[in-house]
C-alpha cells in the first residue's frame, strides 16, 4: 500500500468493515490552531499515567471525570469535570479531542457510542462491551478457542437449579461491575449458592468451578487499526484479597511454551473483537501445567506499571501510539523488575494512626523507582502507587524488592 501523506488519512481493512484511521502526528496542529489533543474518559490513576506519556510525545490532553481532585484531571490540559453521560460534557470533550480512549472498563456503554459516532475511540464501543460483562466475555473466550474455566450463567431461579453438580464447589461472580474481587462469592454446595445469588440481589451471575491453581500471569497486547498487534512479556503476578499485590518480569515460574500459548491466547482475543488499543488479558495456571483465560481488561493494566521503568516502551505509549495512528514498535524488556502495588494500608500504622511510609529508606536502594498517583487520601485497600524495583538480573530484583517491602511494612512474597 502506498504511504499517506504525513498527517493524511490511510485506509486500512478491519474486519469486515473499512475504517479511516487518521495519523495524528505529535506536534501537529489542528484545525483550531491549537496542538493535537488526546481525550480520555476517566480521570484515575491509569488515565494520569496515560497522560504523562501522551504529554511526554507532545500532545496535548482532555480528561472528563467528576472528580476534581482526580489525578489524571489535575495535570491534563484540560479537564471537563462533569458526570460520563452529561451531554454537555461528551460535547466539550468530542470537541477538544481528536481521538479518545478510555481508563476503566466501566465506563457507561451509552457514552462510548455516542463518543465513537463522531471521534475515534480506542477501545470502541463493542469491544468494552464485551469486557464489561462476564457471560459476554466468556463467549468470546469461546469463540476465540481460548480456554476458560467451567462455567454456568445464572439469570433466572431455573437457570439456579439446572446448574450441574460438577460445577460446585465454586465462584460465584456477577456478571457487571466486579473487579479487585468484588462481586465474588465462593460457595461449597447447592445451598451455599442459593444463598449468595440471594446476598447479590439477584443479579446475572457466572458460577465458575474453582479450579487447583499454580500461578497468575497476565499478557499485555496492543493493537493498532492495521491489525498490527505487539506484547509486553508475559507477568507473573501475586493477588492479595483479590487485588493485585506482587508483579515479576520475567515470569520466574512460566515456562517458555506456556508463556508463548499465552501470548497467542491474547492476540486472538484481541484480532477477534477488531480491537484497537492495550487489552490486558488474564490466565491461570493450573496444577497440571495447563492454561486458563480469566478475565480481560480493554485497557492498561495495574500488571504492566513496571514497563514505565523496566520498558523501552511502556503500556501507555503503545496506547498514545493506537490512538494517534502511529507504528506499533515491539517493546523491550531492558531491565528485570518486580513491581509493589502500595495501597493505602501502608499509610496507617498497627493503631490506625496515619503515618509517612518509609519512603527515605526505600529510596536508599539501588534501583526503585516510586510511582504515587496524587490522590488526595489514603485509605485501606486504596491504590496510592506502585513501586517498581529494577536490576540486571532477577534474583537480584527480588531481594531487593523484599528489602523494600519489608522497610514498607508490605507482607513478603
Amino acid at each position: 500500500m502506498r504511504a499517506a501523506p504525513r498527517g493524511g488519512v490511510q485506509r486500512t481493512r478491519v474486519g469486515p468493515a473499512v475504517v479511516a484511521v487518521k495519523s495524528l502526528l505529535p506536534g501537529t496542529i489542528g484545525p483550531d490552531g491549537r496542538p493535537v489533543t488526546l481525550g480520555v474518559m476517566g480521570g484515575g490513576q491509569l488515565g494520569r499515567m496515560f497522560v504523562q506519556a501522551a504529554q511526554a510525545m507532545g500532545y496535548f490532553t482532555a480528561v472528563l471525570d467528576p472528580d476534581k481532585t482526580s489525578p489524571a484531571g489535575l495535570i491534563a490540559h484540560y479537564h471537563i469535570e462533569t458526570d460520563y453521560l452529561d451531554e454537555q460534557g461528551l460535547a466539550q470533550l468530542m470537541q477538544r479531542s481528536s481521538a479518545i480512549t478510555t481508563e476503566f472498563e466501566n465506563v457507561p456503554a451509552a457514552a462510548l457510542v455516542t463518543l465513537g459516532a463522531h471521534r475515534p475511540t480506542a477501545p470502541a464501543a463493542d469491544a468494552v462491551a464485551i469486557c464489561q460483562d462476564r457471560v459476554a466475555e466468556k463467549r468470546h473466550f469461546g469463540r476465540s478457542g481460548v480456554p476458560c474455566a467451567p462455567h454456568a450463567v445464572i439469570e433466572s431461579a431455573g437457570d439456579l437449579a439446572a446448574v450441574d453438580a460438577a460445577l460446585l464447589p465454586g465462584i460465584l461472580k456477577t456478571a457487571r461491575l466486579g473487579y479487585d474481587g468484588k462481586g465474588q462469592v465462593r460457595v461449597a454446595d447447592r445451598d451455599a449458592l442459593g444463598t449468595a445469588w440471594a446476598e447479590l440481589q439477584r443479579v446475572p451471575c457466572v458460577l465458575e468451578k474453582a479450579l487447583p491453581l499454580a500461578r497468575e500471569l497476565s499478557v499485555i497486547v496492543a493493537r493498532g487499526a492495521d491489525g498490527a498487534v505487539v506484547h509486553l512479556p508475559v507477568q507473573q503476578n501475586l493477588h492479595r484479597a483479590g487485588i493485585l499485590a506482587v508483579t515479576q518480569v520475567p515470569a520466574p515460574d512460566i515456562a517458555p511454551p506456556l508463556q508463548q500459548q499465552a501470548v497467542a491466547c491474547a492476540g486472538r482475543l484481541a484480532h477477534e473483537m477488531a480491537y484497537v488499543g492495550v487489552l490486558c488479558v488474564e490466565f491461570f495456571v493450573l496444577a497440571d501445567g495447563s492454561l486458563v483465560a480469566n478475565e480481560m481488561a480493554p485497557r492498561p493494566h495495574n500488571s504492566g506499571h513496571y514497563s514505565i521503568d523496566a520498558c523501552d516502551l511502556s503500556q501507555f505509549e503503545l496506547q498514545v501510539r493506537c490512538m494517534a495512528g502511529l507504528p506499533l514498535a515491539a517493546p523491550r524488556q531492558h531491565s528485570c523488575a518486580v513491581m509493589l502495588n502500595l495501597l493505602g494500608d501502608l499509610w496507617f500504622d498497627p493503631e490506625g494512626l496515619e503515618r509517612a511510609p518509609a519512603w527515605a529508606e526505600v529510596l536508599a536502594l539501588p534501583g526503585m523507582h516510586l510511582n504515587l498517583y496524587g490522590k488526595a487520601s489514603a485509605r485501606r485497600g486504596r491504590k496510592m502507587g506502585h513501586l517498581t524495583v529494577t536490576a540486571a538480573d532477577a534474583h537480584e530484583a527480588h531481594a531487593r524488592a523484599l528489602q523494600a517491602a519489608v522497610l514498607l511494612g508490605i507482607e513478603p512474597f
